[in-house]
């Protein structure tokens, strides 16, 4: 399923990804370990996290200092060398996250407090807050660390990177990845 930069599915390559997964990027003792809320028909389409042109996770990551440089969706295995791993609350694909019941995000959640109990990240950062209230019963939750943690893992919780996430633009998102990048560099 891996393709080239230049890789744009067909509306039949979207249609065929719905439900389908795709691997975590995720290694013992990472530095962050970014969670998505689920793969989109793009990550479905091209096996890669992140992948729907307009999807700001890249550029965020970028800007604020966790890679050198801009990194592409099919480059995202480069990630690992630095210290970071990307998973997803609910492991299926689908075209908008509200298309997730509650009871997956629910599931997801206690199967992703696992893989952080088992892979040991030194942060877990969820980027989607109605996401991280729904799969971990926390309503009142905001932005930024959270009290709790996952054994030795803090958590975070950042905004959503989607481009249907208007309530960030990507200056602001950068901003909020870089305080848990410089929170990380201090840890």
């Amino acid at each position: 399923m891996a393709h080239s930069a230049a890789y744009r599915p067909t509306p039949a390559d979207l249609a065929a990804a719905k439900d389908r997964t795709i691997p975590d990027l995720v290694a013992p003792d990472l530095r962050v370990l970014f969670c998505g809320i689920n793969p989109g028909l793009w990550s479905g389409a091209t096996g890669h996290h992140f992948a729907r042109p307009g999807n700001r996770f890249w550029p965020a990551l970028f800007r604020s200092g966790f890679t050198p440089r801009l990194f592409r969706p099919d480059e995202q295995k480069e990630l690992l060398a630095l210290g970071i791993g990307i998973t997803n609350v609910a492991a299926r694909t689908t075209a908008k996250a509200d298309e997730l019941t509650a009871a997956e995000l629910r599931d997801g959640g206690r199967a992703l407090a696992e893989r952080v109990r088992h892979y040991r990240p030194r942060a877990l950062a969820v980027l989607g807050l109605g996401a991280y209230r729904t799969a971990f019963g926390r309503p009142k939750t905001t932005v930024g660390r959270q009290a709790e943690t996952l054994g030795a893992t803090d958590i975070w919780v950042l905004p959503n990177p989607s481009g249907l996430n208007a309530h960030y633009t990507l200056d602001a998102l950068a901003a909020e990845f870089r305080i848990l990048r410089e929170a990380t560099e201090s840890d």
